[in-house]
């Protein structure tokens, strides 16, 4: 029997095929709205991947155990009988595995509120290859998706990781963050889907139509529904960020540069900024960070100096005077800003009223989380409190503190 692909696969995926068919990443982040097939493609490559391989075994996880029957589970009998291939596959519920008869190579089915039984996955023939992590944004973090691969990472090469899950609502949530992470590592592809690329007749006409609804009614809604966009919930303090890469040759045409700093020891880091602005268009860039805990001042200099070869002066929250005359005893210029009556609230309307803050993930991966995350917190009735909310703004603070002169050349600001 001969099937073809691309009757299987949506358009959008096809590039993706020949990424995990020649071996080219080891991990693969698929996030998209409602329709986008991003599960059934992995459960496609996944089926394919173990029969042209003897020695692979897969194991799929989802947070929750009990959501497995109804989801991913069928999704794999699905991708089974699509490729023709039923005749050489076993299902068993109990436990919830496929078989593949000629070998006895086989995809489990695990939930993560069950660890004790995802580790030290044994197989009678071969290992762990295939890893299939459906709605990854339902786990806990980070933390507990290193867990897990720590576990299944044993026995063999070439392992290939699939997380698939729709983007939250909002960029605070651990998933959207850690994707802009996961976005920067060589061995990593982060693709995104939505269906519009997806043969019509794939979906239907009733799901095509509900979402058209949508858009008319609803057009955040649809975005986030839809075509997977990480719309905001609303509660984000600055709408007026650009998160991208800085070239070097946009950094060569600056002139106007900053440099800003709050202090931090145990619990809470000690972070440097340094900021490029431009008057006329009412932006600042965020060029590089030092963000870290338990840092002492020596080792803060260390770190400083080759950021800002021309020790130009660094603003700092005056409330620490004795940090602040120890950095400059080492060389360090910098100068204590005072804070007068309102300045916190000036400040970030200042940083609000901005055309654009540009900031650089690579070099300012703390300062984007950060300034992403930042939402105003609600009341008991769910209404917003427009007062700014204090924690995880080590770098925002920063970067208030460093501005303090160019917010001076407009006029009255609350600086003493």
């Amino acid at each position: 029997m001969t099937v073809r692909l691309t009757k299987l696969i949506a358009p959008s995926f096809y590039s993706v095929y020949q990424d995990v068919k020649h071996h080219r990443y080891a991990n693969y982040w698929l996030k998209g709205g409602r329709g986008s097939t991003k599960s059934s493609f992995v459960s496609i490559v996944i089926i394919l991947g173990m029969m042209q391989d003897p020695e692979a075994n897969a194991v799929v996880i989802r947070k929750v155990a009990a959501t497995l029957r109804d989801s991913v589970f069928d999704q794999y009998l699905w991708a089974i009988d699509k490729l023709g291939v039923a005749d050489y596959w076993a299902s068993s519920t109990s436990p919830m595995q496929l078989t593949y008869l000629p070998t006895g190579q086989q995809i489990r089915f695990k939930g993560a509120d069950k660890p004790q039984k995802i580790k030290s996955q044994k197989f009678r023939h071969g290992y762990t290859k295939f890893k299939h992590f459906e709605e990854i944004s339902d786990f806990k973090g980070m933390e507990e998706i290193r867990n897990i691969n720590q576990s299944l990472n044993r026995g063999g090469s070439g392992i290939v990781t699939f997380s698939s899950y729709n983007p939250p609502a909002s960029q605070r949530n651990w998933v959207n963050e850690a994707t802009e992470q996961q976005s920067l590592r060589k061995d990593t592809l982060v693709h995104s889907s939505d269906y519009r690329s997806v043969p019509q007749e794939w979906l239907g006409k009733e799901f095509i139509a509900d979402a058209e609804q949508l858009k008319h009614d609803n057009e955040k809604a649809y975005q986030h529904e839809y075509l997977g966009e990480v719309t905001g919930t609303g509660a984000e303090v600055f709408d007026n960020l650009t998160i991208r890469v800085i070239t070097q040759e946009e950094r060569a045409n600056f002139d106007d540069f900053y440099h800003g700093m709050d202090f931090g020891y145990a619990k809470d880091p000690t972070a440097y900024l340094d900021i490029a602005y431009e008057p006329n268009r009412r932006r600042i860039f965020l060029l590089d960070e030092i963000y870290q805990t338990h840092m002492l001042s020596r080792e803060a200099v260390v770190k400083i100096k080759p950021l800002n070869p021309k020790n130009e002066m660094i603003s700092a929250d005056s409330a620490s005077p004795d940090i602040i005359g120890e950095l400059r005893d080492l060389g360090l210029n910098v100068v204590g800003v005072k804070k007068g009556s309102g300045s916190r609230e000036f400040t970030y309307k200042w940083l609000q009223d901005l055309s654009e803050i540009v900031i650089d993930p690579r070099t300012c991966p703390n300062a984007a989380r950060e300034f992403q995350g930042y939402e105003y917190k609600k009341d008991g009735m769910g209404n917003f409190i427009e007062k700014y909310p204090d924690g995880d703004d080590h770098t925002i603070d920063a970067v208030r503190y460093g501005m303090r002169t160019a917010m001076k050349r407009g006029g009255y600001v609350p600086w003493k």
